[in-house]
């Protein structure tokens, strides 16, 4: 059966004449007559009543215009995901902090591939500045980066990682009922900063004290940071998916701290306006997949 037919057919229904479906199909009324004729052939019946230039749906035409329309919507699906399959790139540029490309692209990438298996994929790895000029001159596609906004790109949330104290295995903070900022003070921290805003909101539970806090080590690297809890340096605060791994094996293990609750380090996503929208959705997509995950993982370890 000619979908060329089934069309026609569903536009002389949808116009109303035969006249305006040639007009809104760029062919000629004899044309779209032919094609009604034949279809007609093809099932057999009669699809319209015709008195003179006044034609009316038949009862057969009625019982195949649902199908006619089925048939019509599958054909055009199937067209536009073809066209959309072969305007997606051979190559994806991804550029991503350090943090990103440690705790996500791992986690996201496998996913991606699934959705856009013949694709190949480059990750570039920068600070937020560099990564959002990059986008901006096109020398990648995508970015995640630290909360932005730029006029020229769009800008959304891709996830946010909760920010929350973690001790070693046998600290006595696991065995404390009311922890009280100066106890946490008093402790030799671990800092892991990483120049985002968020890390001022930690900073500030501090301010009220009278001594500073009994911070022992500095770093801007979170692989380091958790190893140094771990072999018991001190205790710190650092963002949740840096240490899901060391959470599951008991290695590490998450505090309450009121204070905290609410703090989060924010990952967006930036690309140009209307650019590259099937990775987007699709990443976005995942975005929400994994920070399910992560809400799943907290709500099995007693906070």
């Amino acid at each position: 059966m000619n979908i060329e037919n089934i069309e026609a057919f569903v536009y002389v229904i949808h116009c109303g004449s035969f006249n305006k479906a040639a007009d809104a199909l760029y062919l000629s009324q004899p044309s779209v007559t032919a094609r009604i004729k034949s279809l007609e052939q093809e099932l057999d019946c009669k699809l319209f009543d015709r008195n003179g230039k006044q034609i009316q749906i038949t009862e057969d035409g009625k019982r195949f215009l649902p199908y006619a329309q089925q048939l019509l919507l599958i054909y055009q699906k199937g067209k536009q995901h073809i066209n959309q399959k072969k305007s997606l790139p051979n190559e994806f540029r991804i550029g991503c902090t350090v943090s990103v490309s440690n705790y996500i692209i791992p986690d996201l990438l496998p996913r991606l591939k699934k959705k856009f298996p013949n694709t190949h994929y480059k990750i570039i790895t920068s600070t937020t500045d560099e990564i959002v000029n990059k986008v901006l001159s096109k020398e990648v596609d995508i970015g995640f980066v630290r909360k932005v906004n730029h006029p020229s790109l769009q800008s959304t949330k891709f996830y946010e990682d909760p920010i929350r104290l973690h001790v070693y295995h046998g600290h006595p903070f696991l065995t404390t009922d009311m922890l009280t900022v100066e106890a946490i003070a008093e402790q030799p921290l671990v800092f892991f900063e990483c120049g985002s805003l968020d890390w001022l909101r930690i900073h500030r539970i501090f301010e009220n004290l009278e001594l500073p806090p009994n911070i022992q080590i500095q770093t801007d690297n979170s692989e380091m940071a958790k190893k140094l809890v771990i072999q018991k340096a001190g205790i710190a605060f650092l963002p949740g998916l840096c240490v899901q791994q060391e959470l599951q094996d008991g290695k590490l293990y998450p505090i309450r701290v009121p204070e905290t609750e609410g703090i989060f380090l924010q990952t967006n996503l930036i690309s140009h306006h209307g650019e590259h929208l099937e990775f987007v959705h699709a990443i976005t997509e995942i975005g929400k997949q994994l920070a399910d995950a992560e809400l799943s993982l907290s709500a099995n370890i007693n906070l």
